[in-house]
C-alpha cells in the first residue's frame, strides 16, 4: 500500500532534487522501505541503496518489497542509530542519505545528525525530513516530541552541514537538503 497523497511522497521528492541521485544510498530509519525502494528505482542498476532499521519487523517487510518489486540493488542491514558510528558504514562511503521522521523519535539526535556527516562522501547529499510543528486534525506525533525546523538547521550545522536548503515535502512536513 502506497503513503497517501497528503503525506511525504517519495516520488515527488526524487523530482523535487536539483540533481538525479546516484551511487550509494543509504535509508536511515528506512521502516517499511517507501523511500528505499523509489531511490533503488531511480538510480537503477548503476546504483545501489543500503535500508537501515533498528526493528527487525521493518527489515523483513522491505525484504517483502524487493521480492515484490523484483528489486536486486538494496540490502537491509539491522542497526542502532544512536550510538556512536551505529550505521557500520564506512567513513565517506556513501553519496546520499535519507532521513524521514526518525529524528523526533530519537534522544540522541546529535550522534544520528553526526553519523549522517560521518558516512557521507564529500560533497554527498542528505534529506532529512520531520513532521512540520504544527498539522491539523492531530496527524502526527505529539507537539512536544516534533523537531522545530530552526532546531534542525542549528543541528545540521553543528554537526559541519554549511548547506542547507529547503525541500517542499508535503502538507504535514518539512525537509532539507543538505551538502556535504
Amino acid at each position: 500500500m502506497m503513503p497517501s497523497m497528503a503525506f511525504v511522497d517519495p516520488r515527488q521528492v526524487i523530482g523535487a532534487l536539483p540533481e538525479r541521485p546516484k551511487g550509494t544510498i543509504a535509508d536511515f530509519g528506512c521502516g517499511a522501505g517507501y523511500f528505499s525502494v523509489e531511490f533503488a528505482k531511480a538510480v537503477g542498476d548503476e546504483g545501489n541503496v543500503i535500508a537501515l532499521d533498528v526493528l527487525p519487523s521493518a527489515l523483513d517487510a522491505v525484504e517483502g518489497r524487493i521480492k515484490t518489486e523484483g528489486l536486486r540493488n538494496i540490502t537491509t542491514k539491522r542497526v542502532n542509530l544512536e550510538r556512536a558510528n551505529g550505521s557500520g558504514l564506512g567513513p565517506s562511503s556513501v553519496d546520499w542519505v535519507i532521513l524521514k521522521d526518525v529524528l523526533f523519535q530519537n534522544a540522541k539526535k546529535e550522534i544520528l545528525v553526526g553519523e549522517i556527516f560521518r558516512v557521507l562522501r564529500p560533497g554527498g547529499h542528505a534529506i532529512i525530513m520531520e513532521w512540520a510543528p504544527v498539522s491539523g486534525g492531530g496527524i502526527g506525533p505529539d507537539q512536544e516530541l516534533r523537531v522545530p525546523p530552526e532546531a534542525l538547521k542549528d543541528l545540521l550545522r553543528k554537526a559541519g552541514f554549511s548547506d542547507v536548503r529547503d525541500l517542499q515535502v508535503g502538507a504535514f512536513h518539512y525537509g532539507f537538503l543538505v551538502t556535504k
